[in-house]
């Protein structure tokens, strides 16, 4: 619950000049030339009763810490702040996984995943924040420079998340000399489970029958959650694959 010197607050944006209001910059010098507030006021739109929309997106980024800490907030984070009703919320939330998604993409020009350490670096920008885990299979070429990523399943931490023939059948589709799979622990402890265990076992065997080497399987977590203080664990690394 706000406290009551939000009410009494100055309007920030009617105290701007016109010219000086986000929008009419934005229209004037283009989106580079505003702040991180102003850029989350054009998000916003408006405020509430005795708080413009400036004072709300400068405590929603104080909140946060930076731009960067959004990526992490989901629906009650944004709603606990007075003015950010459910639709807003979600609204935020979309921007927020667009701009994960972008930076993502911006990360997959051909690198090279020739190593673990590699793939977790790669990872990075998608699995933050994220709550769900994901299973990708990384196409390679024969110099183990990427040539698609693949998300083969999405669900919650507790389901199946991936068939052999399902990863396979992406690297056949694109050619691919080499695969990488890779998964996510949103506990943030990569440490491997048995059916990741399992699920290891069964893409060793079906990489030998089509004849596609499976370099490795990679599972993403978080230094900090890691007792290795890795933030992944590598199944070749450790003599499984």
């Amino acid at each position: 619950m706000a406290d009551s010197t939000e009410y009494s607050a100055p309007n920030r944006l009617r105290e701007l000049a016109a010219g000086e209001r986000p929008q009419e910059r934005l229209v004037r010098l283009g989106p580079g030339a505003l702040s991180d507030t102003e850029l989350l006021a054009m998000l916003l739109r408006n405020g509430t009763r005795g708080q413009d929309v400036m004072t709300l997106a400068a405590r929603l980024l104080a909140e946060a810490g930076a731009l960067a800490g959004l990526m992490a907030w989901r629906e009650p984070e944004f709603r606990k702040l007075k003015g950010i009703g459910r639709v807003k919320a979600l609204q935020l939330m979309a921007v927020v996984e667009i701009a994960r998604r972008v930076v993502g993409q911006k990360a997959e020009d051909s690198p090279l995943l020739n190593r673990a350490d590699r793939v977790a670096e790669f990872f990075q920008p998608a699995i933050f924040g994220l709550e769900v885990e994901k299973f990708w299979v990384l196409c390679l070429n024969r110099k183990n420079r990427l040539l698609k990523k693949v998300e083969v399943s999405s669900g919650t931490a507790t389901s199946a998340l991936a068939h052999p023939r399902e990863v396979f059948r992406e690297a056949i589709r694109e050619a691919a000399t080499a695969v990488v799979c890779a998964h996510n622990h949103p506990s943030g402890d990569p440490a491997p489970s048995a059916a990741d265990l399992q699920i290891t076992r069964q893409l060793r065997e079906a990489a030998k029958a089509v004849d596609i080497d499976l370099l490795d399987h990679v599972i993403l977590g978080r230094p900090n959650a890691d007792p290795a203080g890795r933030g992944y664990y590598s199944f070749r690394e450790a003599g499984l694959i």
